[in-house]
């Protein structure tokens, strides 16, 4: 049985995708900050498969060592990383972005990343095989008006996925960066600071991709046969052709 470590576990597409592995029997090391909903998803995906908990902040390199350290003995060795774990805060020209906003995403989408690869990394390295997932966006392909910072972000992690690609494959290790277009998760709720009705209006006219869209691209990437490594995917919603084309009735 594989295992697989997946952050931003509590929602969106880290949820779909531990449903989706939990059906497959992918043994399941979720983490995420909400620890009332990690502990309903382990009682009920637990049921299908083995799961622990690990409530950890990304953006804390020495929380995020500490708590992949902890894990026990049958769930030490990470088959599977999916680096999930991400934000959007504001939607605002670059002079009056929130210094406040650009840290939580630089901290969480970049260097969260990077802390938990890095704790990940060291053990699929001794196994000489292993898989890393990073969860990316059609904003770190085509930057658009007013998404400066976050483009900036999605753009570090798709050179990161062809950086750790180049580095880790002599090592026997997998990396497939999943970029998305339009996806209705809790994202334009939190880029819109708990705006409800303009996060909605996102998504007005087309019908956007789901969370379990998503995750049912990151079972193909990691259910390949060894030989084959799906090293990069991008996928919009039928109605999207671009960062900022969409067709809407």
């Amino acid at each position: 049985m594989k295992t697989a470590l997946i952050t931003g576990a509590t929602s969106g597409i880290g949820e779909a995708t531990a449903r989706l592995f939990a059906q497959h029997q992918i043994r399941l090391v979720l983490c995420g900050r909400r620890q009332d909903r990690l502990a309903n998803l382990q009682a009920e995906l637990g049921t299908q498969t083995a799961v622990h908990c690990l409530s950890f902040d990304v953006r804390h390199a020495e929380e995020v060592q500490k708590a992949i350290d902890s894990l026990p003995e049958n769930f030490k060795n990470i088959d599977i990383l999916i680096n999930n774990a991400g934000n959007a805060h504001g939607l605002a020209a670059i002079q009056d972005g929130e210094l406040a906003d650009w840290d939580a995403m630089i901290d969480i989408n970049v260097k969260g990343l990077l802390y938990v690869s890095k704790a990940v990394i060291p053990q699929m390295i001794t196994a000489g095989q292993g898989h890393i997932v990073n969860i990316g966006s059609i904003a770190g392909k085509e930057v658009y008006a007013n998404g400066n910072v976050y483009c900036a972000s999605k753009f570090a992690v798709d050179a990161l996925s062809q950086g750790m690609r180049l580095d880790l494959v002599k090592h026997g290790i997998k990396v497939t960066g999943i970029n998305p277009g339009m996806v209705e998760t809790e994202f334009s709720l939190v880029r819109f600071k708990g705006d409800a009705q303009r996060a909605k209006q996102v998504y007005n006219g087309l019908q956007p991709l789901t969370p379990h869209d998503v995750a049912e691209c990151i079972w193909f990437a990691v259910s390949r046969p060894a030989h084959v490594n799906i090293a990069d995917m991008i996928i919009f919603p039928s109605a999207q052709a671009s960062s900022t084309v969409t067709h809407r009735v």
